[in-house]
């Protein structure tokens, strides 16, 4: 029976080497000479390091856009709230997303039972396995799941026929 796994994970390498080069720009840049601005990471979380509550932003605004520009959909990071570590040194932590949530698997299957396509979507732990009789059936899902959800990048895995 033909099938695949809708998944939401970012690719870890990809995530690293973004950190570096953010790392990298921040040790470079002359408005952060002197300063104690870093990111460090620890599996899939990140802390972001700064003097103050400006240059935290900036630390955050350099990290994104090496995601962006090493193909890191800005959609798994989630940020967590400043807070000061003594003086006006500031923390954030930054945690990437892993897997499809419960909440966000059970609007994919809603959608896929709404649709009316002869396909089923059964939740498989951190993604959602969708299986139907015909290759077009499951290709008319992806592209609805495309369009559908927005909110959180998804990627079709394990297309089986």
């Amino acid at each position: 029976m033909p099938s695949f796994d809708v998944v939401s994970e970012a690719d870890a390498v990809e995530v690293r080497n973004a950190i570096d080069q953010a790392n990298k720009e921040i040790a470079n840049r002359f408005d952060f000479k002197g300063s104690d601005a870093r990111i460090e990471q620890k599996e899939r979380e990140l802390t972001a390091f700064a003097d103050d509550e400006f240059k935290l932003g900036q630390v955050r605004d350099v990290l994104l856009n090496k995601a962006a520009k090493r193909g890191v959909d800005v959609r798994f990071l989630d940020f967590g709230d400043p807070q000061k570590i003594g003086g006006d040194k500031m923390k954030q932590t930054i945690t990437v997303r892993h897997g499809v949530s419960s909440e966000h698997a059970k609007k994919i299957v809603r959608l896929i039972k709404d649709s009316k396509m002869k396909v089923q979507a059964s939740i498989q732990g951190d993604s959602v396995r969708v299986t139907g009789a015909k290759r077009d059936d499951l290709q008319a899902a992806i592209a609805m799941l495309k369009k559908e959800v927005t909110d959180v990048p998804l990627a079709f895995q394990n297309f089986r026929d």
